[in-house]
């Protein structure tokens, strides 16, 4: 009945009573309206439904004043409600009404304009799931003080659970019994380790985002299953590569190699061999090692630690294309016109044995300075080959729209015991983009391949950006007192690309187009192909890190499935349609987490690096201006708040319009861009907060 009494009211903006309810349904018996009365109940307690003061009822989607979702709540108090298809929600720090980061609110949208505001009115669920914090004494009682300090929560460890907990143990823990919003007795599931240990600072993070470095019994016993060599009897069915000149380009410290590459130039074409480990070989369906795969979603790589998504056995042993030694792979290869287009190609099962484990600075070394690292001397021509195909590749996607934003990534160096001791940026040189081009061809063929197949798949794709978001970065713009000559009518990847272009000359490029790219959708994996638009890709998957990511995992087995085993019966067409999207939804969501992950591990080894740097000057250039500050970068990538109660020489308000600071008096403007010498004042590994102070500007635009 629960689905009647939600299609009748679907169309209907005004509460209905019981009885009317009832009348729309035609219910006619006793018996049925004490069942609508039940049902509508659970559908109120499930939030479908709003019940007014007056006993009525209403979608809460048909509610204009009423909203439901995620409360992202800021360090400073203040919140926000996150909304999928509208503008998300200011609540203010005095309208949480006792909810807390993450939780699930029913919200009164109280303020309507350029930035609505609201008011929680009810906790719908409180989605606590990985608890991380440290153990602290109080009197005879052990408490919980969670690392994410926006959990505003006292928490009572359990007695039993916590027998064995110390002051100083950071502990993975869960809500086990509600006093009230703000109090909970919660058990310790395990124990990390000591605050103070080498490395515990990053498994606390990684065990905050449900990213666990041990693996399920099962799995270990699996383990002694798994060969340390490939058997003869496991490369029968599979075309045998091992006399191709086949080798692997990777970072010197890499160790789960899962891509390798060949290369043949024709009179008019090349032939491009891109071969994958095969890790579903060992990796199976309905096992514990397969079901640990899943679970995780993706290897996270946090600073120098790897939380990897297949046992060491496997990522780093028989799965990883080390050299010297036979590999089972799936192969991708396809002839490349010398416009860039697959004119033909092949994927199938097969067996390698790389030549040789390349590194990025020493092929970079060849492509860039022409300097021929020793041991590298017979590969020398080939990876001048390969880097030919590689920028024809490249130049087909930009003539077809790709964008390229080329935001740099930071590295986190660390010492033996895991302090942060240098930061730096990471490179993309030609070698990086040369495989980089290499792995998007082999990606794409195998998308086209089953997408004209029609069966069900798997693919990556990457949605239109928001316009109005679009709009709000095209104001940015316009406020920095640039004008765009690129026409945004028609939001593509041609005309994205060209408005990138234009500000690829202004002195904020860097800092505009990580701003460009956060208005866009992110990447995710689904099953419904909508294509790719950051890549201008009709047909986009992930094929070439199955030891890294599920979805190429997955992949993998759905070749096996269609192109070797020919399996196409409906009963398995059925099957995969439904846990194809459970895939997909999943693998995104732990993408995510891995992400958040890795962004939080990098704040703070960042504050940990400038704690040892309190006093010291250095050149930045501010990347964000909030009502609160300015935030300015570093070469290194490290950013820094300097508040704006730091900030000398006058009373200085936000103007959102511009996107800047000005001065009361004097009228002095800091805006996105400038470029200012600071100081900095104050770090914290505790909170990964860094703060500046002005010492003198670089670039005054005054």
């Amino acid at each position: 009945m629960k689905e009647k009494i939600l299609n009748v009211l679907k169309n209907i903006h005004e509460a209905k009573t019981l009885i009317e309810i009832n009348d729309l349904l035609n219910l006619t018996t006793v018996k049925e309206y004490q069942e609508l009365q039940t049902n509508i109940e659970e559908l109120v307690n499930e939030y479908l439904i709003f019940k007014t003061k007056k006993d009525k009822y209403l979608l809460i989607d048909n509610c204009p004043g009423l909203k439901i979702g995620k409360l992202s709540i800021n360090k400073k108090g203040f919140g926000f409600l996150l909304l999928d298809k509208e503008e998300d929600i200011y609540i203010p720090k005095d309208e949480i009404n006792g909810a807390i980061n993450d939780d699930t609110v029913l919200v009164e949208v109280t303020e309507k304009g350029l930035e609505p505001a609201g008011k929680v009115l009810k906790i719908v669920k409180r989605n606590l799931k990985n608890l991380v914090g440290e153990v602290k004494i109080q009197g005879k009682k052990k408490i919980l003080e969670p690392d994410d300090d926006k959990i505003n929560l006292k928490i009572y460890l359990s007695p039993e659970t916590s027998q064995n907990c110390v002051e100083g143990h950071k502990v993975l823990a869960k809500l086990n019994k509600k006093i009230d919003n703000h109090t909970y007795i919660g058990d310790c599931l395990k124990i990390l380790g000591h605050k103070d240990d080498a490395g515990i600072d990053i498994l606390s993070i990684a065990y905050k985002y449900g990213i666990y470095e041990e693996f399920s019994p099962e799995t270990i016993k699996e383990l002694d299953n798994i060969p340390e060599e490939v058997s003869e009897k496991e490369l029968e069915n599979r075309t045998n590569l091992t006399n191709e000149l086949i080798f692997t380009i990777d970072g010197a410290d890499t160790k789960d190699i899962d891509d390798a590459i060949s290369l043949t130039k024709h009179e008019d074409y090349y032939t491009l061999g891109v071969h994958i480990a095969d890790v579903s070989h060992y990796v199976k369906e309905n096992t514990a090692l397969g079901d640990d795969a899943y679970e995780r979603g993706t290897s996270s790589y946090l600073a120098d630690t790897v939380i990897p998504m297949i046992p060491h056995k496997l990522s780093n042993g028989i799965c990883s294309l080390n050299e010297g030694v036979i590999r089972l792979t799936m192969s991708c290869v396809m002839d490349i016109d010398k416009n860039g287009k697959v004119i033909n190609y092949d994927i199938f099962p097969s067996f390698i044995k790389s030549r040789k484990k390349m590194t990025y600075d020493n092929v970079n070394e060849i492509l860039e300075n022409n300097h021929i690292p020793k041991g590298y001397e017979e590969y020398a021509e080939k990876l001048k080959e390969m880097h030919e195909l590689a920028k024809i590749l490249r130049k087909e996607k930009v003539s077809r729209g790709y964008i390229e934003f080329d935001i740099p990534e930071a590295k986190i160096i660390q010492d033996k015991t895991g302090k942060a001791i240098a930061i730096k940026k990471r490179e993309q040189h030609a070698g990086e983009s040369l495989i980089e081009d290499f792995m998007i061809a082999a990606n794409e063929t195998v998308a086209t391949h089953i997408s004209n197949m029609e069966l069900p798949f798997i693919y990556r794709v990457h949605d239109l950006p928001n316009a109005e978001k679009i709009e709000d970065f095209l104001n940015l713009v316009k406020a920095l007192g640039y004008q765009i000559k690129t026409n945004i009518k028609e939001i593509t990847p041609k005309t994205m690309q060209k408005l990138i272009n234009e500000l690829k000359d202004k002195p904020e490029f860097l800092i505009l187009s990580t701003l460009m790219l956060r208005s866009m959708k992110k990447a995710e994996y689904s099953k419904n192909n909508i294509g790719h638009f950051g890549l201008a890709s009709k047909n986009y998957t992930h094929f070439t890190s199955p030891i890294r990511r599920f979805p190429d995992l997955t992949v993998h087995r759905l070749l096996k499935k269609y192109l070797i085993e020919k399996d196409f019966n409906m009963s398995t067409i059925n099957y995969l349609e439904k846990s194809l999207a459970e895939i997909a939804d999943h693998s995104s969501e732990r993408e995510v987490a891995s992400t958040n992950a890795e962004r939080d591990v990098n704040d703070m080894k960042m504050a940990e690096y400038m704690e040892s740097h309190i006093g010291e000057e250095y050149d930045g250039i501010i990347s964000s201006v909030t009502s609160f500050g300015l935030f300015v970068e570093l070469p290194n990538l490290i950013e820094g708040l300097i508040h704006i109660s730091n900030i000398p020489g006058d009373y200085f308000e936000y103007v959102p319009e511009l996107l800047s600071l000005i001065g009361k008096s004097t009228k002095k403007t800091y805006r996105i861009g400038d470029k200012l010498k600071i100081r900095v004042i104050s770090a914290s590994k505790e909170t990964a907060q860094i703060d500046f102070e002005i010492v003198s500007d670089k670039y005054d635009r005054n």
